[in-house]
């Protein structure tokens, strides 16, 4: 939007990071636009940056000195030349303040008007505006006076989204505690520590529609979409059509009907998507009973779905619409199927723990298409990080999404589950197992899908690697011949020779590794007939190198790729990809920590204590808390018994792995330093790991 209908944008400035930025630069390129990166000195060396025409730097790390920084922004536009801005999503992208900032600027404002924006940025006015414009909403409960009857109720931060400031909670006695820490939380991220709550529906149904509008009156339905798989009311899973919508008879032109109503209520212009949740059965609802829950005033993090099965750019419609452009009458149908996942940096096994350090390699195999839409069967790949990309602790962890489309549902979720399953994830842990397995699940599969899937369906089971323990045993085989391989390779006599060979029967080789699901003795020896080992049944060696290992198991093929960094080695193949722990063969006495030891489970910041030396704790108690790209997250005792040792004080910056605090029962001897992501850890109940503003 501007104030000059007849301006033209020649060069845009993208006011975010990371896959966003990266989104936008790509519909620029194609339309022959100028680009500008703004940046903090942590991502200074992010794609990002090397891919805009101009980098503006922004002083200092955490968002609030960076990219929340509505004036540094503005002058970086000015200085670099831009005529407009695009917020992204996530950051300034929902600041009215900001918007207006921009047009008073003489730039171009590539979203909707600034009134459009601070009308839906309560959640509590926005409720209010929707009901008077007949959409059904879910009446707003003072949190003051909600009785048992009202249970369960949802605490919502009244701005911003994405889960921050979000509780569900199921007693009374509970409540004052969680309206507390979800105020706490939505005035960190947003600035604004307004909540209320909510009737909670427990199996829910996450329904949004896409919607476009011109300021010549014209607004578009651009499909729907269904975004139910989440974790702590964040999106997981994203497809259009959605199952429910498609199965229920009359609900596609109720919600279209509403999302008109929202958008005409505050004269919307640009790119939102009005956002419901319905209620009812999973399939063959009659009765399609949906409510408002939030508008968003930008473009959504699941907008290539819509775009695979619109085939429209929606950013490129972004930015024509705030050029004053006109849309025509009618948007174009949807056709086929599209599904899109969040590849983050993230345990699910252990709490969704974010988890940070270098991503050595990043490569999706089976993708056909970058940041635009598919118009045959294939893979989009939409990814902020490339090899050597550092995950840090200041910003959302999400490395990329990947989307599928293909005619059919069913073929468009055996397409991404593949290519999600053989994409090569060298460094951080990912959720990557997990979006595979829902995927294939016969519940999802069949469209039963609703907010609660993860508890539904068992998130230990489905958060399970994907390689089972007889494939892990393999590959664990696979590294201690690759790593002979290395040795030979680096050998200054009789290069040629197996390693381990012997012109006489000799003792095993042995080899330890530490997986996922067990660790693994690999003993073996090469002879005149090969390779004898007792680590897995019936297989013989057909090549083998530091980074490609062929066996038969059983009379079947098998190539496997091997990567190191470190002690740490990946191994790729159709079993499922691998990731051990060289172990070695004698404990190094610096490793060796107390029991009793709280490790840091991630690096981050002191911002509260709950306990002090001396004190008597019990298993499982609140000792001190981290922030962490931007969430509390609670690190407990692991043991009942006497705080001893308190190493850390508020804001003391601490590293993953770092001892925080030991709890002493006795006489407590010391034992191996544990892995972090085995240490006790109870995360606030809405963590996940979010920057303020990069939501939904």
């Amino acid at each position: 939007m501007t104030d000059n209908p007849g301006a033209t944008v020649t060069t845009v400035l993208v006011a975010n990071r990371g896959e966003i930025a990266r989104r936008v630069f790509a519909t620029c390129r194609r339309a022959g636009l100028g680009t500008v990166a703004v940046y903090s000195d942590a991502d200074a060396h992010s794609p990002h940056v090397r891919e805009a025409d101009v980098a503006v730097r922004l002083p200092g790390t955490s968002p609030s000195d960076t990219y929340l920084r509505g004036d540094a922004i503005v002058a970086a536009a000015l200085a670099a030349g831009a005529d407009a801005v695009h917020p992204g999503y996530g950051f300034l992208s929902e600041n009215a303040e900001f918007a207006r900032q921009v047009i008073e600027a003489g730039l171009i404002w590539v979203g909707p008007s600034p009134d459009s924006i601070a009308r839906m940025g309560s959640k509590i006015e926005a409720k209010k505006i929707m009901a008077a414009a007949g959409v059904p909403v879910l009446p707003e409960l003072e949190p003051g006076a909600v009785t048992t009857d009202d249970l369960p109720v949802l605490v919502k931060a009244s701005s911003g989204g994405g889960g921050r400031g979000m509780r569900v909670v199921r007693t009374l006695d509970e409540l004052p505690a969680q309206l507390a820490a979800a105020s706490r939380e939505a005035g960190a991220a947003f600035g604004d520590p307004t909540v209320f709550c909510e009737r909670y529906l427990e199996h829910g149904r996450h329904i949004e529609v896409q919607i476009l509008a011109d300021r010549h009156g014209t607004v578009w339905t651009l499909g729907e979409r269904e975004c139910s798989v989440q974790r702590r009311h964040q999106k997981v899973v994203e497809e259009a059509p959605s199952p429910l919508v498609e199965a229920t008879e009359g609900m596609r032109d109720a919600v279209f009907d509403a999302a008109r109503r929202a958008a005409t209520a505050i004269g919307y212009e640009g790119a939102g998507t009005v956002e419901f949740l319905a209620s009812g059965p999973a399939q063959g609802s009659d009765t399609g009973e949906f409510y408002f829950l939030e508008m968003n005033t930008r473009l959504q993090v699941e907008h290539p779905v819509t775009e695979c099965t619109t085939g429209v750019d929606l950013v490129g419609l972004q930015i024509d619409v705030a050029s004053g452009g006109e849309l025509a009458s009618e948007p174009p149908l949807p056709s086929g199927h599209s599904i899109e996942v969040r590849l983050y940096a993230e345990d699910p096994a252990h709490d969704w723990q974010p988890q940070s350090g270098v991503l050595h390699r990043f490569a999706v195999p089976a993708a056909t298409e970058e940041f635009a839409p598919l118009r045959t069967p294939g893979i989009r790949v939409d990814a902020g990080v490339v090899d050597g990309s550092d995950i840090g602790v200041h910003y959302d962890p999400m490395l990329a999404k990947v989307i599928s489309w293909a005619p059919t549902r069913a073929a468009a979720a055996r397409m991404l589950a593949r290519a999600v399953a053989d994409a090569r994830l060298h460094g951080p842990r990912t959720n990557r197992d997990l979006l595979v397995r829902v995927l294939r699940h016969p519940a999802f599969l069949a469209g039963d899908t609703d907010t609660a899937f993860f508890d539904t369906h068992d998130l230990a089971v489905l958060a399970a690697p994907l390689a089972d323990a007889g494939s892990e045993r393999v590959g664990a085989l696979v590294a201690a011949l690759a790593d002979a391989a290395a040795n030979r390779e680096s050998a200054t006599v009789a290069r040629t020779l197996p390693g381990g060979w012997r012109n006489l029967a000799s003792s095993f080789q042995v080899k330890t590794y530490a997986g996922d699901r067990d660790e693994h003795e690999i003993r073996y020896r090469f002879g005149r007939d090969g390779l004898v080992t007792d680590a897995v049944d019936d297989v013989r060696v057909l090549a083998y190198d530091p980074h490609r290992v062929v066996l038969d198991i059983d009379g079947l093929r098998r190539e496997f790729e091997v990567a190191r960094y470190g002690d740490v080695v990946h191994v790729d193949s159709s079993l499922g990809p691998v990731c051990l722990r060289a172990i070695p063969r004698f404990t190094d006495a610096a490793a060796v920590v107390p029991t009793g030891s709280l490790l840091a489970p991630m690096p981050g910041s002191v911002i509260r204590l709950g306990a002090a030396v001396g004190d008597t704790v019990t298993a499982g108690q609140p000792v001190l808390w981290l922030e962490a790209m931007k969430m509390e997250h609670t690190v407990t005792a692991p043991v009942a018994g006497t705080l001893t040792v308190l190493e850390v004080d508020i804001g003391t910056q601490v590293a993953m792995g770092s001892v925080l605090a030991v709890v002493t029962t006795g006489d407590a001897p010391a034992r191996p330093a544990t892995d972090p992501s085995e240490i006790s850890t109870i995360p606030a109940p809405s963590e996940h790991p979010r920057t303020p503003g990069e939501i939904s």
